[in-house]
């Protein structure tokens, strides 16, 4: 390869990492202000494109026109609410969700469901075709999506004086895990985010972190422990299609960061979180997100609030004597 050729795809290089970063940015501003009106020209601002053309830029680069993403988004966080909110009222839930009123809101999840939000709520997700049922579940070293097993029973000490729990798995595996609920404060994060399949892909997660470290250790952004290291979640692997599921690996960094290309940068919100701390082998990490949502959240007195989900990783597998993960689940609450 010449010289002048090299040169050629490092341009072409940076001018597609230039267009993922100001798609990203789109992104991350729609899920922040899924809530409110999201016209053309102010999303076309975000991405500093023009309008003209930025709409066929976003359906290009997301595969999905932009009317077509925030719809399915409204609606799909819609679902989860209405799962995981049930004292919220559906009408509530539609306007928080960015829909202009309730009726608007029944036809377009009905368009997207086949069935009503009240028949969803009752129980009409488990029948859905849109809900990815457990026997087709595939185990995965990283995410929410678990593994095939049988609908497991948890056993949960409460220790109320100091907002802790201890929920155990029963049956053979006897996974534990120690819960509390904490404040914490905003914080910031650059990442490198892919959207598709995850589930069981450890090359996938190797790559995306091998990428994010090599471009964040050069700029001294590494300085362990203080640096955080997370993978956050911003689709239920329920509900969303797994071609269009979204995960960001990141670490945390100064506000003033500046980033580049592929690599983006979005706000944790400061609020109240459980943070559910496990110790398990690679492949429990699906285990470890039922037990929080099907072991701890139904004896909590807490249910899942707005905002990311995350897993924060506490320790280096490899250096572990039985090669575990110590992880916590990182999940935004308020009181049922």
């Amino acid at each position: 390869m010449t010289a002048e050729s090299r040169a050629g795809d490092s341009r072409n290089r940076y001018l597609r990492e230039e267009y993922t970063s100001r798609i990203n940015r789109v992104l991350d501003y729609i899920e922040v202000h899924i809530g409110e009106d999201l016209t053309l020209e102010d999303l076309a601002g975000v991405a500093s494109f023009s309008p003209f053309y930025f709409h066929r830029i976003f359906g290009a680069m997301v595969g999905e026109t932009l009317n077509t993403f925030v719809q399915r988004i409204r609606v799909e966080k819609a679902a989860s609410q209405l799962i995981n909110n049930p004292k919220k009222n559906v009408t509530e839930i539609a306007l928080d969700c960015g829909f202009s009123g309730p009726t608007t809101f029944a036809r377009a999840f009905r368009e997207y469901f086949n069935m009503s939000a009240s028949q969803w709520r009752s129980g009409g997700y488990l029948q859905s075709g849109k809900i990815r049922q457990k026997d087709s579940k595939e185990s995965q070293p990283t995410g929410k999506d678990g593994k095939d097993t049988d609908t497991p029973s948890y056993y949960t000490e409460v220790d109320i004086q100091n907002q802790k729990w201890r929920v155990t798995m029963q049956g053979e595996s006897n996974l534990k895990a120690e819960v509390k609920v904490r404040d914490i404060p905003e914080f910031h994060v650059a990442y490198i985010r892919h959207v598709g399949p995850y589930a069981g892909d450890t090359e996938l997660f190797g790559r995306l972190w091998q990428k994010l470290m090599t471009w964040a250790g050069p700029r001294g952004l590494l300085n362990f422990p203080e640096t955080k290291m997370l993978s956050i979640y911003h689709d239920d692997p329920n509900i969303t299609d797994p071609n269009k599921l979204r995960v960001s690996v990141g670490i945390s960094v100064p506000e003033d960061t500046q980033v580049e290309g592929e690599v983006g940068k979005m706000t944790i919100p400061g609020g109240k979180y459980a943070m559910a701390r496990f110790e398990i082998s690679p492949d429990r990490y699906g285990d470890a997100w039922d037990a929080v949502f099907g072991g701890w959240f139904p004896e909590s007195g807490y249910q899942p609030a707005d905002g990311p989900s995350y897993e924060l990783y506490l320790n280096n597998p490899e250096e572990h004597p039985e090669k575990k993960h110590i992880f916590d689940i990182v999940v935004p609450v308020k009181p049922l």
